[in-house]
């Protein structure tokens, strides 16, 4: 499981306090970053071609100078611009800095150059992960000019200007090629924009050891992860001999009325592909010929009222059900939603559900805790601001991950909160960031899917964080499988590919 934990910036502090004080020096931390960073350039830059290293005035500065001295004694000619006075360095970047036997071209201390040495490869050593303020002045300067000279970057740790624990720029960062960082990704390297930012993720290790690894996994409690099958792959449903259709659940997916009910015949059709046993739409009566229409091996019944689905449920085999997808908003779709939560089934809250509740979340918590509901709500983030609008999770200045865990707190529900960097938050405070996907997943109907497909999964027994985490990472995996071209209604036929891959991958 350490392979996807997430590092934050001050728990990073943390494993290298424990490296040094456990007796590896803090220069040989920093040597070993370097050659990591010099390895990457080789596979950047043409044999013996041009390389510009960028230094900063700390340790990410140092990293830049080993990387410089061991580029330069390789046969690359190696040009050096630092950040500040040489003789303002100090520790282990001072001494990384004596180690270099080539000139500084120019210390940078009032404005950049105006134009950069002519080079084939830039490694950016000017600022880490632990950023602290906006970049301006001579800074601000330098990284505008390795924007604009559009020549490939390597940045070391994160791109200079990046929060390492947000994702945001700090005023302004640099583009990069590709980034090499260190122990264990930080947060700031696949939450947005900084994803973009970074291209290529490479993750080396320094030898800080086990020891110095687990203090950093303590400083960084309730855990986050980088979503992959690693996490929840123990948990994934395995068919075996005495398998059957009722084994692998029922799920229940709420239509909308007439001219409204392709959303969730599309979550229906998710939820079936991912393995669900079974799968109803319930519809209103006015919508019954519509749906049947489309319908083969999903299941239809009649539901025009809260009344009617508290009817349904009933059958103590339908064991999740999924409400929102064009099911329309206000006091209907508010009082099928508290029959869900009292019936005790893990439900899916998507759309319209979450809408009908704007700026009630507390009443939708009440709901989900008064029936004791396995919930997953499913926002992306205009439905997470209209429900969510004035409270904790909503706060100016919060990370994507911190937002998601306000409000998975606050709901007593696991939160998917969508978009390019989906994040998964438990109440509990675990939390996973996915970075498998693609923008081709950008279009109408596919969150639609998603929801269908966490359904399918809590219909199979999954726990709510582990379902939505697993359905987040198979979405996304479809996706870059199909890749142009993609609408909604490929990603549930892309489901048997996906998951003869994933059962490869966790057998």
């Amino acid at each position: 499981m350490s392979e996807v934990r997430l590092l934050t910036v001050g728990a990073m502090r943390t494993v290298d306090a424990t490296a040094i004080a456990g007796g590896t020096p803090g220069s040989r931390l920093m040597e070993r970053a370097g050659a990591a960073v010099a390895e990457r350039a080789r596979a950047l830059a043409p044999a013996g071609g041009r390389v510009l290293v960028l230094c900063g005035p700390g340790n990410n500065g140092g990293d830049g100078f080993v990387a410089a001295r061991l580029l330069a004694e390789g046969g690359y000619a190696v040009a050096l611009v630092l950040l500040g006075e040489r003789a303002a360095l100090k520790g282990d970047a001072a001494e990384a800095s004596a180690a270099w036997t080539g000139t500084v071209t120019g210390a940078v201390t009032a404005g950049a150059p105006e134009t950069l040495p002519p080079c084939d490869l830039v490694i950016d050593a000017l600022f880490g992960a632990g950023l602290a303020r906006d970049l301006d002045g001579a800074a601000r300067a330098l990284v505008e000019r390795v924007n604009a000279a559009g020549v490939p970057v390597l940045a070391v740790d994160v791109p200079s200007g990046l929060d390492g624990d947000t994702g945001t720029v700090r005023g302004v960062a640099v583009r990069a090629r590709a980034t090499v960082t260190f122990v264990a990704l930080k947060p700031g390297h696949l939450l947005q924009p900084g994803r973009a930012l970074c291209g290529d993720l490479h993750l080396a290790d320094i030898g800080a050891g086990a020891e110095a690894l687990s203090a950093g996994f303590a400083a960084c409690e309730p855990a986050l992860y980088r979503n992959a099958p690693t996490l929840w792959g123990a948990a994934f449903p395995h068919l075996t001999g005495e398998s059957h259709k009722y084994t692998r659940g029922h799920a229940l997916v709420l239509s909308g009325p007439a001219y409204r009910t392709g959303a969730a015949r599309m979550a229906a059709r998710g939820a079936l592909r991912v393995g669900a046993g079974l799968v109803t739409v319930a519809a209103p009566k006015d919508a019954l010929a519509e749906n049947a229409g489309h319908l083969t091996a999903i299941m239809l019944q009649p539901c025009d009222s809260a009344d009617d689905l508290d009817d349904l449920l009933t059958d103590e085999r339908l064991n999740v059900v999924l409400l929102g997808p064009g099911l329309g908003t206000g006091e209907p779709t508010r009082e099928r939603v508290m029959v869900a939560a009292s019936a005790g089934r893990a439900l899916v809250l998507d759309a319209d559900a979450l809408t009908s509740f704007k700026g009630q979340p507390q009443v939708l918590a009440g709901h989900i805790r008064d029936g004791e509901a396995r919930a997953v709500l499913t926002p992306h983030m205009g439905e997470f601001a209209r429900l969510f609008g004035g409270t904790a999770a909503a706060e100016p200045g919060l990370s994507k991950v911190e937002q998601a865990r306000r409000a998975a707190a606050l709901t007593g529900a696991v939160v998917v909160l969508k978009g390019a960097d989906t994040v998964i938050a438990d109440p509990d405070g675990r939390a996973a960031i996915n970075d498998h996907a693609t923008p081709y997943l950008g279009t109408a109907g596919a969150g639609d899917v998603l929801a269908g497909l966490i359904a399918g999964l809590l219909a199979q027994g999954m726990a709510p964080f582990e379902a939505a985490a697993a359905a987040v990472w198979l979405h996304g995996d479809a996706g870059l499988r199909h890749g142009p071209g993609l609408i909604a209604e490929d990603i549930p036929e892309l489901m048997p590919a996906v998951l003869a891959g994933l059962l490869d991958r966790i057998r």
